[in-house]
C-alpha cells in the first residue's frame, strides 16, 4: 500500500474524532437524534479546522445503515466509501473548478433522481464562494425547495463572497481555530503510534506556528519525520520553519522591559541572520505581552497548558511592569507591525520601534506624576480653603489669568533621574524647580515671580503628641473626627461632610450616606481617603478604628451652613494656575492681599518649596 500523509491517515472518522470544534459536533448530534434535519448546511472557517472532515461525518451519520444515527461505525462499507469519495449517493464538487452555471444546470437535474443506497442524495460544495453570481442565482430556487431526499452542504473560507440570498437559506456553523494546546496534545498522541519520539517542546512550537489549522500541523509534523528521523526537537522545528523559541522571544521581552536596547538589537540580528520572520517574530512579541497583561489579571489563566520554564519567566516578566506601560508597549508595536507590512527594510522598522519601546519604559505617565505628587504632598496642612475659620473662600466664578515665570539658577541644572517621578519627588523633598502658584485676588492683578533661594538646614525637633485617652465611638466622637479631618484634608473633608454616624460594631465604625450622596461614599471609602480618616480617628480616639460605609435611601442629605448656601465651593489644591479669591464687601486690595499672604496654608508651601512670592502691578 502507498504510502499515506498525517494529514489523511489522521482524519477523523467519528463526530468523537473532531478536536476543538464542540459546537458544532453538538449541534448536529442533537439534529441527528431529535430527526430536526435542514436541508442545506454551511460550514466555514480557516484552513484546516475541520471543515471538510466534518461534512464527511455528516453525510456518514445521514446515510449509514439504520440511519440517520450518531453512533454509526465507520468501517462499515457504506462509510468507507463516503470517506473515500466514492460513494454513488453523496457527490463531492470542487467550486474553483465547477462554478458556471452549467455545472450547476447539471446539478438541478440530478437532484431528481434517487438515492442509489442510502436514504439522501447528499452535494458537498467546497470553496462555494468561487461560484459565480449567475450560478449562485441558478442554484437559489433548488437551494430554498429541494426534493426531501436532498441534502445540501456547504463549506468555505471567505463567508463574506457568498450571496445573503444564499447564506439566509442555510444553517451556518462556525467552526473555530483549534487551540495550540490541543494541537500539541494530538500530535504527540501520532507521533506515539508512529513510534516518533517528539519532544514537548517541539510540539508546541508547531502548534504555535500552524495557527489554529490540524491539517498544517500535521503536514509539518510529517516533514520534521522525513527530515529528522525518529527524534524531533524544538531546535530542529526552529530551523525548518524559520520560527522563534518562546524562549528567545521571553529573553527580548526581557531586554526590553529592562531598558537594554543593545541587547535588544543584538537579539533581532541574531534571528534576522538566522533567517527568521521579523514579521512573525514581532507578532510572537506582541502576543507575548499580551501573556503578561492576562498574568497580570489572572495567572492561572495566562498560564494554562504552558510549558513550566515558559510559566516562570512570564510570570517573573509580568512583575516588572505596570499594566498602563504594557498597554503602551503594545499599542507601540501593533503601530510597527501595521508599518512593516509594506516597509521594504523590515529590520530597520523593527529596531527603531524597539529602541522606542525601551525609551516609552523610561518615561512617566500622567498617573507617575500624580501618584508621586500625592504621596510628596500628603500631611501638607492645606487650612484656609474650605472657607472656614477666617480663610478666603475659593468659589468658582470664572478664571484668571496670573502670568507666572520661573527664575532659574544655575543650581537648578537638569537632573538625571531614573524616571520623572523621581524627579518630582526630589523637586518636593528639596524644593527646587517646582513652581509654586498662589491663590490671588481677583481685584489685585500680581505677577507671581518664584525665586530660588538658598536651602536653609534647619535642626529638627521631635514633636512629642500628648496621649489621647481612648473613647467609645458615637455620633459626638465621629463629629470630632469629621471636623478634624476637614480642616487637614479639605477635598475628602467634603465627603466626609455628607456622612452621619450610625452605629459602631467593636472598633468597626458604621456611617451611613444618602442615595444621593452614593458619590461621595465611595470617594471617601477608597484605599488613600479611608487610609487618611483612619489615621485621623486614631488621633482624635486614642484607638485603631476602621470605617465602612452604607448607602441608605431612609437618610436625608446633610444642609448646606447658611454661610455657604447657594453658593458653589470648590477645593483647590496649592498648585492652581486660575483662581479667584471672594473679598468681603469693601475691603481693600491691600487687606485682602494681607489676608492672603496670612493664611497658613501660603506660609507653610512657601516655607517647603524655600519660595517667595513678589508682586507687582
Amino acid at each position: 500500500m502507498s504510502y499515506q500523509v498525517f494529514a489523511r491517515k489522521y482524519r477523523p472518522k467519528t463526530f468523537e474524532d473532531v478536536l476543538g470544534q464542540d459546537h458544532v459536533v453538538r449541534t448536529l448530534r442533537n439534529a441527528i437524534t431529535q430527526n430536526r434535519l435542514a436541508h442545506a448546511y454551511l460550514f466555514v472557517g480557516p484552513r484546516g479546522t475541520g471543515k471538510t472532515s466534518t461534512s464527511r461525518i455528516f453525510a456518514k451519520a445521514l446515510n449509514c445503515t439504520g440511519g440517520p444515527r450518531v453512533d454509526f461505525d465507520p468501517d462499515e462499507d457504506v462509510c468507507v466509501e463516503i470517506a473515500e469519495g466514492r460513494s454513488l449517493d453523496v457527490t463531492e464538487i470542487d467550486g474553483a473548478s465547477n462554478n458556471s452555471v452549467d455545472d450547476i444546470r447539471a446539478l438541478r437535474e440530478g437532484v431528481n433522481y434517487a438515492p442509489a443506497r442510502g436514504q439522501f442524495r447528499i452535494y458537498y460544495i467546497d470553496e462555494v464562494h468561487m461560484l459565480t453570481t449567475n450560478a449562485f442565482n441558478a442554484l437559489l430556487k433548488t437551494l430554498e425547495e429541494p426534493p426531501a431526499h436532498v441534502k445540501f452542504i456547504f463549506a468555505t473560507t471567505e463567508a463574506h463572497k457568498i450571496l445573503p440570498t444564499i447564506l439566509s437559506r442555510c444553517q451556518r456553523f462556525d467552526l473555530r481555530k483549534i487551540p495550540a494546546p490541543m494541537i500539541a496534545k494530538h500530535l504527540l498522541h501520532i507521533a506515539d503510534l508512529e513510534r516518533v519520539e517528539l519532544e514537548p517542546l517541539a510540539a508546541h512550537a508547531i502548534a504555535a506556528g500552524a495557527d489554529g489549522g490540524m491539517r498544517d500541523a500535521q503536514s509539518m509534523l510529517d516533514q520534521l519525520v522525513a527530515f529528522c528521523g525518529s527524534r524531533i526537537a524544538e531546535q530542529d522545528v526552529l530551523d525548518v520553519f524559520g520560527f522563534t523559541s518562546h524562549q528567545s522571544i521571553g529573553g527580548l521581552c526581557g531586554a526590553i522591559l529592562s531598558g537594554r536596547s543593545a541587547e535588544a538589537l543584538d537579539r533581532v540580528c541574531q534571528e534576522a541572520e538566522q533567517g527568521r520572520d521579523l514579521t512573525r517574530l514581532l507578532t510572537d512579541l506582541i502576543f507575548h505581552l499580551r501573556n503578561l497583561m492576562v498574568h497580570q489579571v489572572d495567572p492561572e489563566i495566562a498560564m494554562r497548558d504552558m510549558p513550566p520554564e515558559t510559566a516562570a519567566m512570564l510570570s517573573e516578566q509580568a512583575a516588572q511592569i505596570s499594566r498602563e506601560k504594557l498597554l503602551l508597549l503594545i499599542d507601540q508595536f501593533a503601530e510597527v507591525e501595521s508599518t512593516m507590512k509594506w516597509a521594504l527594510n523590515k529590520r530597520l522598522y523593527l529596531e527603531v520601534g524597539i529602541i522606542r519601546a525601551t525609551q516609552l519604559l523610561g518615561e512617566s505617565t500622567l498617573s507617575d506624576v500624580i501618584l508621586a505628587l500625592r504621596g510628596s504632598l500628603e500631611g501638607l496642612p492645606t487650612a484656609g480653603l474650605s472657607g472656614g475659620g477666617g480663610g478666603a473662600v475659593v468659589a468658582a466664578r470664572g478664571p484668571v489669568e496670573v502670568p507666572v515665570r520661573k527664575v532659574e539658577t544655575a543650581a537648578e541644572a537638569p537632573v538625571k533621574m531614573g524616571s520623572m517621578a523621581d524627579a518630582v519627588r526630589a523637586a518636593v523633598g528639596a524644593g527646587r524647580g517646582v513652581p509654586v502658584v498662589p491663590v490671588v485676588p481677583a481685584s489685585v492683578p500680581v505677577a507671581a515671580v518664584v525665586e530660588k533661594k538658598e536651602p536653609v538646614v534647619e535642626p529638627v525637633t521631635e514633636v512629642v503628641r500628648p496621649e489621647v485617652s481612648v473613647r467609645v465611638p458615637d455620633a459626638a466622637l465621629w463629629e470630632e473626627i469629621r471636623g478634624e479631618f476637614s480642616r487637614r484634608m479639605p477635598m475628602q473633608g467634603a465627603f466626609a461632610a455628607e456622612a452621619v454616624f450610625l452605629r459602631a460594631e467593636g472598633r468597626t465604625v458604621v456611617i451611613g450616606f444618602p442615595e444621593s450622596q452614593a458619590t461621595a461614599s465611595q470617594s471617601l471609602m477608597r484605599p488613600a481617603a479611608k487610609a487618611s480618616l483612619e489615621r485621623v480617628a486614631a488621633e482624635v480616639s486614642g484607638q485603631d478604628l476602621v470605617f465602612r460605609a452604607e448607602v441608605r435611601a431612609d437618610l436625608v442629605p446633610v444642609p448646606l451652613p447658611e454661610s455657604t448656601a447657594g453658593q458653589s465651593r470648590v477645593e483647590v489644591p496649592v498648585a492652581v494656575a486660575e483662581v479667584k479669591v471672594e473679598a468681603a464687601a469693601g475691603a481693600t486690595p491691600e487687606a485682602v492681599m494681607a489676608e492672603f499672604m496670612d493664611d497658613p496654608l501660603i506660609r507653610e508651601a512657601l516655607k517647603v518649596f524655600e519660595a517667595t512670592v513678589v508682586g507687582g502691578k
